[in-house]
């Protein structure tokens, strides 16, 4: 992918990369992923290497007591006062509150968002499977680093392998100790809070808040007269707008929908890739290829729709129909990912005829192939109010 690049959790935080540090790590704030098998996240394939052979204790680690559901990031392009955590728990309606460190960083050669996390207590904010895996959290403890499925299964990093980490000017070698999504979109990389800082990413410059059943656009309003003024405040994987399960009937959409123009200038911009490589992170032709969520933002984005950039914030684009109902110019959605059930890891552009324009994999090219249900999750249908 990796120009300077949009892949920065664009539908999170209000604003661009704003901060360069001397390593050329930037801080994440944006607009709106060797061994053998250690253990069997969720009773599936196993996605955390073997011990790296640290004298970590078992200690180290604290067990899960209970999952915390995350709802808000707030992000600063330097390190936040001491006392805001402590501030930010004491907001109505705030469960929980936990200090992370949030960058961009360049890992195995990719730009992607990443988090230094405190292993014992941030494990209760990232989906089942992966909270519940112990070796995992031991690992990242230990100083490895967790990335997600897809930039492991689909990107072609090879879980035990050593990668490096950091910016342009200097990387540490550093080993993949686990696949494991954590469920907050453009997040792909997870390590210990002192390796971030080792990394020289800003320490404590992000809160992770769970407030469930609370309102969060108040509560938004309140946490900004508590937090300084550089801060910036994202919701967190809102629901899928999807139809009633009385009436089928589809929910509002604000009355705007696609033109046949725009359905029509978007599958020839996608069919236009015919033949391109699979590239994990990719969205121009300057990067060698496209993944699946960068071939949709292009073919869109040429049809004048501003799409965000992971699959699971384009899945929100619009409403979930059944594929009954799907037209071309509609984006199908997959849930693939065994270390996150249910989260959106793959996408692609529906054509008709039971066909797609989709970007597979590593080691693949952009085809044009039969609608495959396995996974499935649901056609969408984009409304451009929303996808913008």
């Amino acid at each position: 992918m990796r120009r300077p690049s949009r892949r920065v959790l664009p539908t999170v935080i209000g604003v661009s990369v704003v901060t360069t540090l001397a390593t050329n790590v930037a801080v994440v704030v944006a607009h709106s992923q060797g061994s053998g098998p250690a253990e069997r996240p969720g009773g599936r394939e196993s996605f955390v290497a073997a011990s790296s052979g640290s004298r970590l204790a078992p200690s180290a680690v604290a067990p899960l007591k209970k999952r915390l559901t995350p709802d808000l990031l707030v992000a600063a392009p330097a390190s936040l006062p001491a006392d805001a955590a402590a501030k930010v728990q004491g907001v109505k309606g705030v469960r929980a509150a936990e200090v992370v460190d949030a960058a961009q960083a360049l890992v195995a050669g990719k730009r992607v968002g990443l988090l230094g996390v405190e292993p014992s207590t941030f494990r209760a904010f990232t989906p089942r499977p992966t909270a519940e895996s112990d070796a995992l959290w031991r690992n990242v403890a230990a100083g490895d680093v967790a990335i997600s499925f897809t930039m492991g299964s689909d990107g072609g990093v090879k879980l035990g392998s050593q990668v490096p980490i950091g910016g342009r000017q200097r990387q540490t070698q550093t080993r993949v100790g686990a696949y494991a999504t954590m469920g907050i979109g453009e997040i792909d990389a997870v390590v210990s809070r002192p390796t971030a800082q080792s990394l020289g990413v800003p320490g404590g410059n992000a809160i992770l808040i769970s407030a469930p059943k609370t309102d969060l656009t108040k509560l938004t309003r309140q946490l900004r007269r508590v937090l300084p003024r550089q801060a910036r405040t994202l919701r967190l994987n809102p629901q899928l707008d999807t139809p009633s399960a009385r009436t089928g009937a589809l929910p509002r959409a604000r009355g705007q929908v696609l033109t046949r123009t725009q359905v029509m200038v978007a599958i020839q911009a996608a069919q236009s890739k015919l033949g391109m490589p699979y590239v994990w992170g990719g969205e121009s032709d300057s990067e060698g290829g496209y993944d699946c969520s960068g071939l949709m933002q292009y073919a869109f984005a040429r049809a004048g729709v501003r799409l965000p950039r992971v699959a699971a914030d384009q899945a929100r684009a619009g409403w979930v129909i059944p594929f009954s109902k799907a037209q071309p110019g509609d984006l199908l959605t997959w849930a693939n990912d065994p270390t996150a059930p249910g989260y959106i890891s793959h996408i692609a552009l529906y054509i008709g005829g039971g066909r797609m324009v989709v970007a597979p994999r590593t080691g693949d090219v952009v085809k044009i192939a039969p609608v495959n249900f396995n996974n499935f999750k649901g056609a969408i249908r984009i409304n451009p109010r929303y996808a913008g």
